[in-house]
Parts: C-alpha cells; structure tokens; sequence
C-alpha cells in the first residue's frame, strides 16, 4: 500500500486535475477496516468556536453577528477529525488514514481559505483523500462556516 489510507489514483495530466490536493479516487485494501467519521465543526469543548468573533450589537435588541474565519475554522476542524480518529484507533490512526471527505461551506466564497488550510494537511495530494466540496444554506450553528464529514482507513 502506497499510504495508509489506500492507493490513489490520478487521471492523465492531459485530463481535467482537481483545484486543490485530493485524487480522482482512493482504493482501500480488503484487509483494512472503515472509521465513518461524523460532521464535525470547530466547536471547543467549553462550546466556543474557533474563528469565530461576536461583533457587538449596535442596539440592546440586534441579534449578535459573527465575525467568522474560514481557515481558522478548517484548521480546527481537521484538528478535532484527527483527534476523533486518534482516540477511535487508540492512536493508531490520524488524518494520514482519511480515505475520502466532504466538505461543506455556508458559501463558496471560502473555498481558497479553506483549500489553504487543506492542502497545509496534505501537502502532497498523491497521499490526500478523495474529496468533495458543497454549498450549504446553512449549519447547524450560525457560529459555523465550514464542516468535513469524512472516512478513515485502519488497517487490521
């Protein structure tokens, strides 16, 4: 196995390459067993949210807004995905072991932040997931701009 989280497999450069590091598709052995990781977001444990800043209400009745970072947002998320996949293996595993992932944005005017803080993870897209990135009206907290749901390779 070139990776542990399977062999990728690239079309010909003469054919459309993906914006950011990910392969066209990733085979998993046989011998290897599949983590299906949940939608995860940048939430702390004490229920703040990485880059997120409330902006202060101009009146006592505005509804707060929030300031949010979509690469600081990534960055935690990927943290608390490879803090899952960690504690789900013993520490056998983290995002090296990350088969395939989707990607989901509030809007796709984050998709450069969020492709910044992706290709800073994997570097190399021949070791990268397989990868897809949507539009979403919304998440489940309006402190959030991005989450990745996504599944992990552990072989046996």
């Amino acid at each position: 196995m070139s990776s542990p989280n399977g062999q990728g497999f690239f079309l010909p450069a003469e054919r459309a390459q993906g914006l950011a590091n990910y392969p066209h598709a990733r085979t998993a052995p046989a011998t290897s067993r599949l983590i299906f990781v949940s939608g995860t977001s940048s939430r702390r444990g004490d229920g703040t949210y990485e880059g997120c800043e409330e902006i202060p209400a101009s009146s006592p009745s505005s509804p707060p807004t929030f300031s949010l970072d979509c690469g600081a947002q990534t960055a935690a998320v990927l943290s608390n995905i490879e803090s899952i996949i960690k504690g789900a293996t013993d520490g056998k595993a983290g995002l090296e072991s990350v088969v395939d992932a989707t990607v989901f944005l509030t809007d796709m005017k984050d998709y450069a932040a969020m492709n910044a803080e992706w290709n800073k993870r994997w570097p190399d897209k021949t070791k990268a997931p397989a990868r897809t990135c949507v539009q979403v009206a919304a998440l489940p907290n309006v402190r959030l701009n991005v989450e990745i749901k996504c599944q992990a390779l552990v072989s046996e």
